[in-house]
């Protein structure tokens, strides 16, 4: 994969002391470009036609300072590294350079150890940054593939945004329907191969003895019916990625191949003598116990291993009841656009009513609940509850039952959302709803509902 090449910029009135500086660096680096400016006039007039990655400036300079060069650098670029120059003996402007921004200093005469590591270090800060923006971006116009705002969410909206941003192979594990294939594609649209690629491989709709010809291709006459050459999926995945979805179901055979384009970077076809290179990221999904497999000899350790580099863990809908309410709008009102159908809204003791179900089915279920509704709900402002009790399509319970859990269902909701409100702050929920904090203390206790999941979220 093609990467920026570094760009620092030099900065010190000495124009002999600026070359030396210039040549030690690329001769360290090889692959970084060093600018030279001879002023702070000078390098702000470079900083404002394209950025760098790492500015190292002088600290006593004519004209402009180099105190004063960092502050206005920064004010236009905050995330600028900046490393200072500055002679001994001089620590207390070099405290002061920290201050204004700056990210390290060296001291004078120049050690090369000394400035190679700080270099070192600056390059790999504004890399970070630089990625940290990337993803910030790309993962807010991704926001309504992942929907939700409850702690376990923020939590793996954090983790996703971190694992898209390397290279390494991505194990995504979740029940079914919890949103696996949405995750591995979002971390394939976050990373660096977005444009590469993208290879999808259901391991459970392959028969067993067909699976290794579609992952590794084949040669001609390697098997009856084998009429030419194929390649296969890694290789149509080359520069790309690949996702495994299910890889708990491949045979032990197939594992051991697979483990070995993972270690080798390698396939070998079908009936071929010859090995092809591939560069593909691996992101594999399970709802299966994978060590559970292992101990039952099902599953392979090594390979275990090799594709739980990085791991995702997808919350089942029950432990993010707090989403679900966003969750059925969402659905609703797509489903309504997508029938061209008008709008649709859900009561308040609907949602509640939904808030309190097990969604066995996750994310999938909730979604074919909403398509019902939209197909069968009333037009009205919104949809009565009784059509979230069964009048979809379900087997409608009795009225006791249905009505006693509506209202627990509506209860818990309304306390989550008196508390997210809130922050947290019990006092603030009661006095939100017009309860008294004893009422409120009950209600967290009755329903298992932990305010602190609510501060700072």
């Amino acid at each position: 994969m093609d990467t920026p090449t570094p760009e620092i910029l030099v900065v010190d009135d000495q124009a002999d002391f600026a070359r030396g500086l210039k040549r030690l660096i690329e001769g360290h680096f090889p692959n970084v470009r060093v600018h030279l400016a001879m002023s702070g006039d000078q390098a702000l007039a470079r900083l404002g036609r394209s950025p760098v990655d790492l500015m190292v400036t002088d600290l006593q300079m004519p004209g402009m300072s180099g105190l004063d060069l960092i502050r206005k650098a920064m004010a236009e670029s905050p995330a600028l590294s900046v490393v200072m120059l500055t002679a001994h003996g001089s620590i207390e402007t070099a405290v002061d350079a920290l201050k204004a921004g700056a990210y390290d200093f060296v001291t004078k005469p120049i050690e090369p150890d000394a400035l190679f590591r700080v270099v070192a270090k600056g390059l790999e800060r504004s890399h970070l940054l630089r990625e940290n923006r990337r993803l910030r971006t790309r993962l807010e116009r991704h926001k309504d593939r992942l929907i939700g705002d409850s702690p376990a969410m923020e939590r793996l909206k954090r983790s996703l945004a971190a694992v898209a941003a390397t290279d390494y192979t991505v194990l995504i594990l979740g029940e079914s329907g919890t949103g696996k294939e949405v995750v591995a594609g979002m971390v394939r649209d976050l990373s660096a191969r977005v444009d590469k690629p993208l290879v999808t491989v259901n391991c459970t709709a392959i028969p067993e003895n067909l699976l290794e010809s579609e992952l590794f291709g084949h040669v001609k006459g390697a098997f009856s019916g084998a009429d030419k050459d194929r390649e296969g999926l890694f290789v149509k995945a080359h520069t790309g990625t690949i996702l495994l979805d299910e890889i708990g179901d491949i045979p032990l055979e197939t594992q051991a191949k697979l483990l070995r384009v993972l270690q080798e970077g390698e396939v070998r076809p079908v009936g071929s003598d010859r090995l092809r290179v591939v560069d593909v990221r691996v992101i594999a999904s399970t709802n299966q116990d994978l060590q559970a497999r292992i101990a039952e000899g099902s599953f392979r350790s090594d390979l275990y291993h090799r594709i739980n580099v990085l791991s995702l863990t997808l919350p089942p809908l029950r432990e993010r009841q707090g989403d679900i309410a966003l969750l059925a709008r969402y659905f609703l009102l797509k489903a309504c656009s997508e029938l061209g159908l008008p709008d649709k809204d859900l009561d308040p003791a609907t949602l509640g009513r939904l808030a309190a179900q097990d969604w066995p089915g996750n994310i999938r279920e909730l979604q074919n609940a909403m398509r019902k509704l939209a197909v069968f709900g009333p037009v009205g402002d919104a949809v009565a509850p009784y059509m979230a009790a069964g009048g979809a399509g379900g087997d409608l319970p009795p009225f006791k039952e249905a009505k006693a859990q509506m209202i627990d269902g509506f209860t818990a909701n309304y306390v989550r959302e008196a508390l997210r409100q809130s922050g947290g702050n019990i006092t603030r929920a009661a006095r939100f709803s017009g309860l008294s904090r004893v009422a409120v203390q009950n209600m967290l206790a009755r329903f298992g509902i932990d305010p602190d999941e609510f501060r700072n979220a």
